[in-house]
């Protein structure tokens, strides 16, 4: 493996392309890591001259855009036989590569992915630019599920000195557009037409035109119309069914005319399909479910079937009356009287304490000491809890009388 390509410093091999090797590398100027794509041009000249001008075309098309959904170019050079693009290193996976795992996305994850990529189409558009090779391997998808479109190998643009002959396929067979099929002029529908492909793939776990060869999956790409996702993908809603079939028109002016409206519709498609749990969420479920014995420790009880209260200040407490059911329950009858005739207020019966306490009950057994007599009367089976009980009424009489003052 090469060590070097101009300033840059290769780290390793991210994989191999149709034309050439992917490096993972480091920019020294600004210690920054990116990808290098290469082509080495020592080939036959004519597949030199062929790879050589789709290699220039890429780097001037993306070059020239700058969108969060598309992947951004620093640098074009030339080391010997080598040509390179420096491009900044995505942290994720192609899109193919997630469809080859998954079969089929959930559907709002699937909205999300294709709306991001109608939206850097779009800036592409805008800006004179036809991606011509809209496919899952050409989006890569990171980690928090923002999507970047790559390779724009042969990317027509307006202004371009390197231009394909009418006639001439390009292009990938099951996401070719008819007019692509048919070897006419494309423009931005064209692209349309491929992310709608796409997301037919992505909602029902295969592409809508399958044949087993490329000449018939070009018949069915002109004449077959594929069945609406939701009869493959029950949980597909019918706004999207809609949706697709508009993106995947034969005629052009039934299409989508701009990839801007097909990223606004699924936006708003995607307001009425429930969220599902991304892989982030999921970990963060587990680690909350997984906590250590310790934490546990808060809400068990030594009895599984007993109601674990909530610790919260009850909205029944009441300042005077609140003291005296505390002292119903917790002193003796002498106290109790004491602060009945301090307060002016009756001693509060057991079923009075009983329909002022919160919801979730604590059992007898989680307050030992406690009594209820048949007289109505409850008793604490030792006075210890007096003079505590005495200094708690103290201190409510004295916030009493300061209140009274002031």
């Amino acid at each position: 493996m090469i060590s070097h390509l101009g300033r840059y410093e290769i780290v390793g091999e991210l994989g191999q392309g149709a034309m050439g090797v992917v490096y993972k590398a480091t920019d020294p100027l600004i210690d920054r890591i990116v990808a290098i794509k290469t082509i080495t041009l020592s080939l036959a000249l004519e597949e030199r001259e062929e790879y050589e001008a789709r290699f220039y075309q890429e780097a001037k098309a993306a070059g020239r855009l700058s969108h969060p959904n598309i992947v951004t170019i620093f640098d074009v050079g030339r080391s010997g036989d080598i040509a390179y693009i420096a491009m900044e290193f995505l942290q994720g996976r192609e899109l193919r590569d997630i469809l080859n795992d998954e079969k089929l996305l959930p559907v709002d994850q699937g909205i999300d992915i294709v709306a991001q990529v109608a939206m850097g189409l779009a800036y592409a558009h805008e800006h004179g630019i036809i991606h011509r090779d809209i496919k899952p391997s050409n989006i890569m998808v990171g980690r928090d599920g923002h999507a970047k479109i790559t390779d724009f190998g042969i990317a027509r643009m307006a202004s371009s000195g390197v231009r394909t002959q009418t006639g001439m396929v390009l292009g990938s067979p099951k996401y070719m557009s008819p007019e692509q099929v048919m070897g006419k002029l494309t423009d931005q529908r064209s692209d349309i037409f491929s992310l709608g492909v796409m997301l037919y793939e992505m909602l029902t776990g295969q592409p809508p035109f399958m044949a087993e060869n490329v000449n018939a999956i070009m018949y069915q790409t002109l004449n077959a119309i594929p069945q609406p996702p939701s009869s493959l993908n029950p949980t597909v809603p019918d706004m999207l069914n809609f949706i697709v079939a508009k993106a995947l028109a034969k005629e052009l002016e039934h299409r989508y005319q701009n990839a801007r409206d097909l990223a606004n519709d699924l936006r708003a498609c995607r307001v009425t399909v429930p969220s599902s749990v991304l892989p982030s969420e999921a970990a963060k479920t587990a680690g909350a479910a997984s906590q250590p014995d310790a934490f546990k420790g808060i809400v068990d009880s030594d009895d599984e079937s007993d109601t674990v209260a909530t610790m919260r200040l009850s909205p029944s407490f009441d300042s005077v009356g609140a003291t005296m059911r505390l002292a119903a329950m917790t002193a003796s009858k002498e106290v109790v009287d004491e602060l009945s005739r301090t307060f002016k207020m009756a001693r509060p019966s057991a079923e009075e304490i009983n329909s002022a306490a919160p919801q979730s009950q604590v059992s007898a057994k989680h307050a030992p000491g406690y009594v209820a007599h048949s007289k109505g009367e409850t008793q604490h089976t030792n006075d210890g809890g007096g003079p505590v009980l005495m200094a708690i009424v103290a201190f409510t009489l004295i916030v009493l009388f300061l209140a009274l003052l002031f």
